[in-house]
């Protein structure tokens, strides 16, 4: 793990503490994961897994948020040094090395949940039925489920996942 201090001075690789107004963190916060205003479902998932596996806020566990010029704000989840999260969020950020993903339920409940969010919310029943009429892969049970479907309650699933309606 990265002391939040080396981080800070760079986060996104064309910075420097010269741009850098805040008040520097101590040197015993070392992070876990980030995200930014711009995350996507994966770090977002991750970051709330590993939140919730560090048992949340505490003495030992700190959430440190920065404004940056490029993405708005960035976020650090971090252990102190010595502390008793501190072999957990050793654990979790070793974890992300070796495979992307922390909890690949919870993955994939977010995963479904923005699907179904963005299907209903941002297609019109009209969208949804050319949508549906250029993919042509997705087979339905019955004129029931495409029904449903045409009505925004649950998005294209295919074996190939949703269909592209929403990003990675």
């Amino acid at each position: 793990m990265k002391k939040l201090l080396e981080l800070a001075k760079n986060p996104s690789g064309f910075d420097s503490l010269d741009n850098y107004a805040g008040d520097l963190p101590d040197t015993q916060w070392h992070v876990v994961v980030t995200r930014s205003r711009d995350a996507e479902i994966l770090t977002e998932c991750n970051w709330h897994v590993a939140l919730t596996d560090l048992g949340g806020e505490s003495e030992g566990v700190q959430i440190f948020r920065f404004g940056h010029w490029a993405c708005g704000w960035w976020e650090a989840l971090c252990v102190a040094k010595g502390g008793e999260q501190f072999a957990k969020g050793q654990e979790l950020h070793d974890s992300l090395e070796e495979y992307p993903i922390l909890d690949e339920q919870a993955f994939s409940e977010m995963e479904h949940d923005e699907a179904t969010r963005y299907w209903a919310e941002g297609y019109s029943p009209k969208d949804r039925v050319e949508y549906l009429r250029e993919c042509g892969e997705i087979h339905f049970a019955d004129f029931g489920d495409l029904l449903q479907c045409v009505r925004g309650t649950f998005p294209p699933y295919g074996d190939d996942g949703y269909h592209g309606i929403i990003g990675y």
